[in-house]
């Protein structure tokens, strides 16, 4: 199965040419952007019915971003043309379609007319580049760079992700700001944190397989990428989209305003010299970032302390992928005591968990049940989860499967397994938006209860005199009084932080000088989880439901 490089949203030079001046016109701001309500205004050119139109949109805006771009709307346009033609409008239609690229632009009536009329405006209004207008960029990605920015227009939302970007800076830093959210759970959100690409994260012990699983579904390799079977890979490499292949070093990356790395520099200069991303052209890397992991220790060099905070690192890194894969060996099903700390560093992360057993023709049918056996026992005690976890069994690179193990009932299973994973990473796209949405109603309730464990912790503390005692039995009973707060605000117990971590940060702090509680700020999230995201969320559905 290949992956990444669909024709979606390809077409000949002369029809790229035509939508992008019938895109234009649809684009009544000139963000870049055509929303459900510009869309529906131009689609009913089309005559084509309802039904057919809600199906355009579905299948054009995959994402459910609640906007087409200029691809996603090339797309459309091959659909109404594809739906003319008597074409029944399935999801894998594009994809299917004989000759995508000399698929006829469709009928509308009368919009020749209506282009060239608004083309003679623009031409005589505004300068031109390259033939259309010069599209303005979205306004949100202004908002996080002015302090002043306190109430944000509606009309400046154009997308589901600048709902979300205009709630988090209206309603939800605030709050975080207010209690130091960011010092014990994540850093404040950024815009390139809301706009930055679906990510998935690859861990297990050294020699498992991560840094050639990446180069199996790139075809090729990534600068800086090395494999062998000693412990190769001694540094964080996020694998992402570039004009040119190149590696920058971890220290340009964190302070690069359009990448979602900042928060990295808590880490330090020890963590940010064994970081770096790596850059290239590639139709799959548009679509996801990848990032390669140095090998979790076993054994003797457990004994040898990494200078910087891994399992904090790892921690961060998976409150922002969308998928983390596990992998195995066949030969590696030891679970370390460092694997173990990482594993459970996951934490709250359960759904975006996959299992890859890599490497399974190395053993044959009989051994490999066994292995599967051994491997579920062994997570079973890790993951500390009642759930089984998907587990992919296979051989991930770029070598013939080796039948005279697997035999040929192994080489059938390998094959669907693949199958099964690279869909499972092919829907990461589509599934982003509301991944992101997800987890920012996550962040909330985090930021939330932190706010009420706060000011609980404020309210316990004496007026005048011993302030310090008290401060240090509040610290000692950490977990006490997270109950009291549970139960005061009735919150679920699995929604708190975790104690030993807010114990060890809480020491830096005066309690004293914390925040009460903020009874408007707690009820404007409130409102902003009970019915703002609601709204949101149902401006930016299809058009046509």
């Amino acid at each position: 199965m290949e992956i990444g490089s669909g024709p979606i949203g390809s077409c000949s030079k002369e029809h790229q040419k035509i939508f992008q001046e019938w895109f234009n016109y649809a684009d009544s701001d000139g963000d870049g952007r055509i929303t459900g309500n510009d869309a529906a205004k131009f689609f009913a050119i089309s005559k084509l019915s309802r039904p057919e139109l809600k199906q355009v949109w579905a299948i054009a805006d995959s994402k459910r971003q609640g906007f087409l771009a200029i691809t996603e709307f090339i797309t459309a346009m091959q659909l109404i043309s594809l739906a003319q033609a008597g074409h029944e409008l399935t999801q894998d239609i594009i994809k299917t379609a004989v000759d995508i690229e000399n698929i006829k632009p469709p009928l509308m009536e009368g919009l020749e007319g209506l282009v060239a009329k608004t083309k003679a405006l623009t031409i005589n209004g505004h300068h031109e580049l390259n033939g259309s207008a010069q599209p303005q960029p979205p306004p949100s990605t202004q908002w996080f760079g002015s302090k002043s920015a306190k109430k944000l227009p509606p009309n400046a939302v154009t997308s589901i992700v600048d709902g979300l970007k205009r709630l988090y800076i209206e309603k939800l830093k605030p709050l975080e700001v207010a209690y130091r959210f960011n010092d014990f759970g994540s850093p404040l959100m950024t815009n390139s944190d809301f706009d930055a690409k679906p990510m998935v994260m690859l861990l297990g012990q050294y020699s498992t397989g991560k840094t050639t699983f990446i180069k199996h579904l790139l075809r090729s390799d990534y600068p800086g990428a090395h494999i062998g079977p000693e412990p190769t890979t001694d540094r964080f490499v996020v694998v992402m989209s570039g004009p040119d292949k190149r590696s920058i070093p971890g220290n340009t990356i964190a302070v690069h305003a359009e990448m979602p790395f900042s928060g990295l520099t808590t880490f330090g200069g020890a963590f940010l010299s064994k970081f770096e991303c790596s850059q290239m052209p590639h139709p799959l890397l548009d679509q996801i970032t990848f990032v390669d992991t140095p090998g979790v220790l076993s054994g003797e060099k457990q004994r040898t302390q990494r200078s910087y905070d891994f399992t904090g690192v790892i921690s961060w890194f998976a409150a922002k992928c969308d998928l983390i894969l596990l992998l195995f060996d066949p030969h590696k099903l030891d679970i370390s005591d460092e694997f173990k700390r990482v594993i459970a560093s996951l934490r709250g992360h359960d759904d975006k968990i996959r299992v890859v057993l890599n490497k399974a023709d190395q053993v044959d049918t009989q051994q490999l049940m066994r292995v599967y056996g051994a491997l579920m026992w062994s997570l079973g005690k890790v993951l500390n989860t009642p759930e089984v976890n998907r587990v992919y069994i296979g051989s991930f690179n770029d070598k013939p499967v080796n039948e005279a193990a697997a035999g040929p009932i192994g080489r059938d299973l390998f094959e669907k397994e693949q199958d099964d994973l690279l869909a499972d990473l092919i829907d990461i796209p589509k599934k982003a938006c509301d991944r992101r949405i997800n987890e920012f109603v996550k962040r909330a309730r985090a930021a939330k209860i932190h706010a009420y464990i706060i000011s609980h912790l404020k309210k316990e503390m004496p007026a005048m005199m011993g302030k310090a005692k008290t401060q240090q039995r509040l610290i000692d009973n950490l977990e006490e009084e997270f109950g009291k707060v549970q139960r005061e605000f009735h919150l679920p117990a699995g929604d708190f932080p975790n104690v030993e971590h807010f114990r060890e940060v809480l020491n830096g702090y005066s309690i004293d000088k914390f925040e009460k509680l903020k009874p408007k700020m707690i009820q404007a999230v409130d409102d902003m989880l009970g019915y703002e995201i609601p709204e949101l969320l149902k401006n930016f559905r299809n058009p046509y439901e």
